[in-house]
């Protein structure tokens, strides 16, 4: 999901941009402004076995009392919960190749495998990017391109409290806890945010020369949490898994 974003020590929604957003206003966002310590939940709706392989965890996706941007089914609640899964962001600007921990968080990857899988993310906007000091995503997951849009469900966090958001790596934008929906971010300068966005993958190395290519085109500044609007439009043509 997508909620909002601002600089250090930032809350990271994808949700309110949707990633540290305001519940009440239904966004999720990222927010460098955002100091509080908020604690990971230490519950979550994934259980898995440990081991190298064959593994699964057991997820929930209840319905968020939203109407779905885009019609889709919920994931399955049975989750692969081993090794990595590979994917492609398509954009107008270029690819931005990713690597998702299955193993870690596979609740999440699962979500997001699912949601690329029913063609949830083709052709959307990513409305909002933010390239400063301790503060650089690029947030993108909400069809309609508002902050606010999601797939009609949430699922859990996915946290160790030891979370940190270098350049090159790829997270869940919330509204507060355990509010992830279809809205997440994508690290390109090295950020200071609350260990409160699960991290699900990175982004290889041609990907983070094309969102550079977008921050380059600069942003209006209008987003309060931090950021704005790209200058020229920024779609997701499709993500390919696999």
């Amino acid at each position: 999901m997508l909620k909002r974003l601002a600089a250090v020590a930032a809350c990271l929604s994808v949700l309110t941009l949707a990633g540290c957003g305001n519940e009440s206003d239904g966004k999720a966002d990222v927010t460098a402004e955002d100091t509080s310590s908020a604690s990971p939940s230490e519950s979550t709706s994934a259980s898995a076995d440990e081991g190298a392989g064959g593994e699964t965890a057991t997820c929930e996706y209840p319905a968020d009392g939203q109407e779905p941007a885009r019609e889709v089914e919920p994931p399955a609640a049975d989750a692969p919960a081993g090794g990595t899964v590979t994917a492609t962001i398509t954009t107008n600007f270029g690819d931005i190749g990713l690597s998702l921990d299955a193993a870690a968080t596979p609740c999440t990857v699962n979500s997001f495998v699912s949601l690329a899988e029913q063609g949830f993310y083709d052709d959307t906007p990513c409305p909002r990017i933010g390239d400063q000091d301790g503060f650089g995503i690029l947030q993108c997951g909400d069809p309609t391109g508002t902050g606010s849009g999601g797939a009609g469900y949430s699922f859990a966090d996915e946290l160790t409290g030891d979370e940190t958001y270098p350049a090159g790596t790829l997270a869940m934008a919330n509204a507060g806890p355990d509010t992830n929906g279809s809205q997440f971010f994508l690290v390109f300068r090295d950020s200071n945010f609350p260990p409160s966005y699960t991290v699900f993958g990175t982004i290889d190395e041609a990907g983070l020369t094309t969102i550079d290519a977008i921050a380059a085109v600069g942003n209006d500044g209008a987003n309060p949490a931090g950021g704005g609007t790209p200058n020229e439009d920024v779609t997701i043509e499709k993500v390919t898994v696999g």
